[in-house]
């Protein structure tokens, strides 16, 4: 008869579910640019353009620029396009992705599995001063059938922090809706 340690007894009694390996897979930040060579354009227009950059354990991330407004697709490893729509989910101003996203991963052995995505969103949010804007970190879940933005995390001094902890927990939350802003 097999056991369960105490622990994870004492949490099944309480209602917690404890994941199978959960205490062996350790939540760990890995980051993909957003710009330079690893990044290859594949359209270019007179009002934007679209890109593609290398993400990890065979995700990929799309950009899009359309009227000086940016968003990012997730692409996953069975070519599967998850819009992320950033600029009706985040914000509908002028905005521009960072330099980098970072992706939280667990990792079992060599085994990498994404288990978030978090990328800053700067957004010119005043039409009277465009050069001023507002960074926002998106934080936006990856589950096997469904990838989309969770929470929107604004400009303060534990910012990062902040969204890495949304992350790690973003798999149980629900989408944002379109429209509903940062």
């Amino acid at each position: 008869m097999n056991m369960l340690p105490k622990t994870a007894m004492f949490l099944a009694m309480l209602g917690l579910a404890v994941p199978v390996g959960a205490a062996s897979s350790k939540i760990d930040s890995m980051y993909t640019d957003l710009s330079g060579k690893a990044c290859k354009d594949t359209e270019s227009g007179d009002y934007g353009g679209k890109g593609r950059c290398p993400g990890v354990a065979g995700y990929m991330l799309d950009w899009a620029e359309d009227d000086l407004r940016q968003t990012i697709n997730v692409i996953d490893p069975k070519g599967r396009d998850f819009p992320l729509e950033l600029w009706s989910t985040v914000s509908s101003g002028f905005s521009a992705l960072g330099e980098k996203a970072e992706w939280r991963v667990s990792k079992d052995g060599n085994k990498i599995n994404p288990l978030a995505l978090i990328v800053r969103y700067n957004v010119s949010e005043d039409p009277d001063k465009p050069e001023k804007t507002t960074s926002y970190l998106t934080v936006s879940k990856i589950t096997p059938n469904e990838v989309c933005v969770t929470d929107v995390v604004k400009p303060g001094k534990d910012a990062n922090e902040q969204a890495r902890k949304l992350a790690d927990v973003a798999a149980s939350k629900p989408c944002k809706v379109a429209g509903s802003g940062g």
